[in-house]
Parts: C-alpha cells; sequence; structure tokens
C-alpha cells in the first residue's frame, strides 16, 4: 500500500501529464503559488502597496513557502521510485544534489532564515533569492523547458561567443585606457573604468555617462560600436536557430508516434479480426493521409536543406525525398 501510495505521488508529483487530473492540478497550484508569492515580493518592495497589505502579503508568503516545503519533502520521500535514486539514503542525497531539487530548497531557506533570525539584515538581504521560484516553473511549463534544452544544445555556440566577447571587451578597453587616460584621467584611470565604457558601446546602450574626446579615441570607439551590433546578434542567431531544430525535432517525434499509432491500429484491426464501424475506418485512413502527407513534406524539406546544393536536377531530389519517404514507412511497417 506504501510503495502504491509512492508511485501514485511520483507520477502526480514529477511526470507532468495534463491527461491526469491530479498532476494537472498540482501543476496549476504551483504555478499560480509561484506566481503569487513573486508578484507579491515585488509589489512589498512598494511603499503604496506595502503600507496597506503588509498583512496580506505576509500571509501569502507563509501559505507559500509551506506548499514548497511539503512539496520538496514530498519529492525527497518520492524520489526513490525512480531507479536512478533508488537507494534509501544515497539516492535522496543523489536527488537533492539534483539542479531543480537545489533550487527548491534555496528558495524555501530565506522564509525558515527570516523566521530563526528575524533582526539579522545579511539575512534580510538572501531574502532575493526567493525569486529563484521563478525557475520552479520550468518542472510545469512547456515553454520554459524548450528554452532550457535549446540553451543546452547551444551552450558550446553561446560559450564560444561569450568568450570572443569578453576578449574584444579586454582587447578594446585596454587600447581606450592608453589612449583616453591622459585626457580623462577620472574617467579612464583605469582598464577596469574602461571596460565600463567597454560594456555600455559593445552592447549599443550608450548611456553617455563616459565618452572618449580625442579623436584616436572616437575612432577606436566608432569601430567598437560597429563590432558590438554584429557581435551582439550572434548569440539571438544561434538562440533561433536553436529553437527551430528543437521545435522540427519533437515534430518529428510527434509524427513518428502518431505514425506508430496509426500502425498499431491497423495491425491490431487486421491480425485480431477486430470489426470496426465505417466511421472509425474513415477516421484511420484520414489519420494515414495526413501522417503519409506531413511524412513526404517533412522527407521533401530535409532533402533539399541537405542535399539541395548538391544536385541541381529537381528529378534527383524528388527520387531521394521518395526513397526517404519509402524507408521511413518500412521502418515503422506502414
Amino acid at each position: 500500500m506504501r510503495k502504491q501510495l509512492k508511485t501514485i505521488l511520483y507520477e502526480i508529483l514529477e511526470v507532468s501529464d495534463s491527461t491526469n487530473f491530479y498532476s494537472l492540478a498540482d501543476d496549476i497550484i504551483i504555478t499560480f503559488l509561484i506566481v503569487l508569492n513573486i508578484t507579491a515580493f515585488i509589489a512589498s518592495t512598494s511603499p503604496s502597496f506595502s503600507l496597506g497589505y503588509k498583512l496580506l502579503f505576509e500571509y501569502i508568503e507563509v501559505i507559500s513557502s509551506l506548499v514548497f516545503t511539503l512539496e520538496y519533502v514530498l519529492r525527497m520521500w518520492v524520489c526513490t521510485v525512480d531507479c536512478k535514486y533508488s537507494h534509501p539514503i544515497w539516492g535522496r542525497l543523489k536527488y537533492a544534489l539534483t539542479p531543480l531539487s537545489m533550487i527548491d530548497f534555496i528558495s524555501i531557506l530565506p522564509f525558515y532564515l527570516l523566521l530563526l533570525f528575524p533582526n539579522l539584515s545579511f539575512v534580510y538581504m538572501i531574502s532575493i533569492l526567493r525569486l529563484l521560484r521563478l525557475i520552479k516553473i520550468s518542472r510545469y511549463s512547456e515553454s520554459v523547458r524548450t528554452l532550457g534544452a535549446v540553451l543546452y544544445r547551444k551552450k558550446e555556440e553561446l560559450l564560444a561567443t561569450a568568450f570572443a566577447v569578453f576578449i574584444l571587451l579586454i582587447f578594446a578597453s585596454s587600447l581606450m585606457y592608453f589612449v583616453e587616460s591622459s585626457a580623462q584621467p577620472k574617467s579612464f584611470g583605469s582598464i577596469p573604468d574602461a571596460m565600463w565604457w567597454g560594456v555600455v558601446t559593445l552592447t549599443t546602450v550608450g548611456y553617455g555617462d563616459i565618452y572618449p574626446i580625442t579623436p584616436l579615441g572616437r575612432f577606436l570607439g566608432a569601430i567598437l560600436a560597429f563590432l558590438g551590433i554584429g557581435i551582439f546578434a550572434v548569440p539571438a542567431g544561434i538562440i533561433s536557430s536553436g529553437f527551430s531544430e528543437e521545435l522540427q525535432k519533437r515534430k518529428q517525434e510527434k509524427m513518428a508516434e502518431n505514425l506508430g499509432q496509426s500502425a498499431n491500429f491497423q495491425s491490431v484491426d487486421t491480425l485480431a479480426g477486430i470489426e470496426v464501424s465505417f466511421e472509425q475506418k474513415q477516421r484511420a485512413i484520414a489519420l494515414h493521409i495526413e501522417n503519409s502527407s506531413e511524412l513526404m513534406k517533412l522527407c521533401v524539406e530535409t532533402t533539399k536543406q541537405n542535399l539541395g546544393t548538391a544536385f541541381e536536377s529537381e528529378e534527383i531530389i524528388r527520387d531521394l525525398a521518395i526513397h526517404l519517404y519509402n524507408e521511413a514507412r518500412r521502418k515503422f511497417d506502414i
């Protein structure tokens, strides 16, 4: 009975399944509490809100923190259902060290520290960690998980771009220091001071608090501004292509799942001799045609994308697309 209860709770807490009423209710309630808690935290920093709604904000923090604590404890209890964390001690410790579990713990930590040490200023300052609860939404939001998957898949390209920006920033700031330090000893008194100007210029923000006044300094500043426009467009392109690849991948997975379901339906109908209604056969045929057309469209797009520059003849590309289509159908036994 206890093992069955743990399995049920595990599916509710860890598996975000919209077809499961309790799992869906858990996702909605936790997401609502996260948004409500963060909204109350932000509003509490405004004097106009904090005076009139201070007690309400405290109630929201207490209730949401207790719910998050209960959720964290239950997750620690049921995590042993997963074979990766099956050991009652080391498995739970391993689960506690996972990124999302650590975020869960850190986000509720300020609430209990403020209860134990209400007069310590540093404890009040770390209440900013409550904002980490926003990351908890990644458990329940498909969009946030997609963003995380894209950033993880493109981490090498993004790190390479960040390294290039860092090298350019140091190089440009050092040059500007030697060029402008004699003319503006206060603004460009050191390379770290010049780096602030470099960051503002590279990002094309241009606050105007520090700027070069010598001809050579202005020339270098203009070059850096143009470079900043181009180099900061690179991460946007990387992330955009990552989103396109991720959506295409999920589309292929969904198509494969639909093809498998269609194949299973047809094989069961044929082998088991089940009599189905005319409407069911029509739906099965329509699904099969839709999946086949989507598969052919995907094969044509893939062939043109990967081999379009290698062959000038449209007939060769068409034949290759048909070959991919037939291989895909053979794989799923359709």
